[in-house]
């Protein structure tokens, strides 16, 4: 199938036209907001089942309720491993295939150094929450006619210290960068879907990463600093968002969902995405023996919960 061409400006809406999702269900993490809340509404306008997940009950059932389709929500705390065991417990007792996993939620640059699981935060919930989701669910997956992991990077994969993943120092006692921090735990996001898409050659599922964009979402909450109050305060974060080339949330929800739903990327797996095209990351980010690394080190770092 020719691939359809898309650009930054294209909307989640846009890149589905004529996407026929019924009978497909779809898990997404943090759909209570944000580019979560959009890829839920635009992927159940097309007529998929979505298991919409969020930190609590509550703010999952109430994203649920705005949606028009099928949702069936589920808390998943991805900071906390037995939350999301428990998660992907409720999903394999539902007894169906995955058609798509989409890793969406996760937190962004914290000021200050805090610890969940021995890790820095950032690591343990971008990457190591979904791991054990992701690891979980894998079996439905591959049980799908073509299922897809779809996971959250982002450029910032590029803010990553040297190395690519400070093996030494994820508990950040050495030293702390929010930043860096950051760009570690997205790096990893996209090593994951490099060494993943290898162990699922020969079978029919896949597993890409990408980034959205620059959006104004909740994702920035953490952020301080001038750079914060810029982006944050809703008098000056419109015109920063415009000189930083920002998306708004329904561009932003648009690769995501084009990952996840475009027939043309059945047979595509390994790729990292931006603006509904195929991009190229970094040199960390093609480095096979990294991926591999980490992958190994993140299913020991979990070994109890998978």
């Amino acid at each position: 199938m020719t691939q359809r061409k898309f650009n930054k400006l294209s909307t989640a809406e846009e890149v589905t036209n004529g996407v026929d999702l019924a009978g497909k269900t779809i898990v997404i993490t943090g759909v209570n907001s944000g580019l979560g809340q959009e890829s839920m509404r635009v992927l159940a306008l097309r007529g998929a089942h979505i298991i919409g997940t969020a930190r609590s009950m509550k703010k999952a059932a109430a994203a649920a309720r705005e949606i028009d389709g099928q949702v069936t929500p589920l808390a998943c705390e991805l900071s906390d491993f037995s939350s999301v065991k428990a998660c992907a417990d409720a999903i394999n007792a539902m007894d169906i295939p995955i058609d798509v996993l989409l890793t969406n939620a996760g937190i962004m640059a914290l000021p200050k150094l805090q610890l969940g699981n021995g890790f820095e935060q950032q690591f343990n919930t971008n990457q190591l929450g979904h791991f054990v989701l992701i690891h979980n669910l894998l079996e439905r997956i591959k049980q799908a006619e073509q299922g897809r992991v779809v996971i959250l990077s982002s450029l910032a994969h590029k803010m990553a210290p040297l190395g690519g993943i400070d093996f030494d120092n994820l508990d950040g006692s050495k030293s702390y960068d929010p930043w860096k921090f950051y760009g570690q735990s997205k790096l990893a996001n996209l090593l994951t879907a490099v060494a993943l898409s290898k162990r699922l050659a020969g079978s029919s599922a896949t597993a890409n990463s990408l980034h959205p964009g620059i959006i104004r979402t909740n994702l920035s909450r953490s952020m301080d600093g001038v750079r914060g109050f810029l982006f944050n305060n809703p008098l000056t974060g419109f015109l920063v968002g415009k000189m930083m080339g920002a998306k708004n949330i329904p561009q932003g929800a648009a690769t995501q969902c084009y990952v996840a739903s475009a027939p043309e990327l059945s047979n595509v797996s390994g790729k990292y995405f931006a603006d509904s095209n195929i991009e190229r990351p970094s040199r960390y980010a093609r480095d096979e023996d990294l991926a591999e690394r980490l992958y190994e080190f993140s299913c020991d770092a979990v070994k109890d919960y998978i």
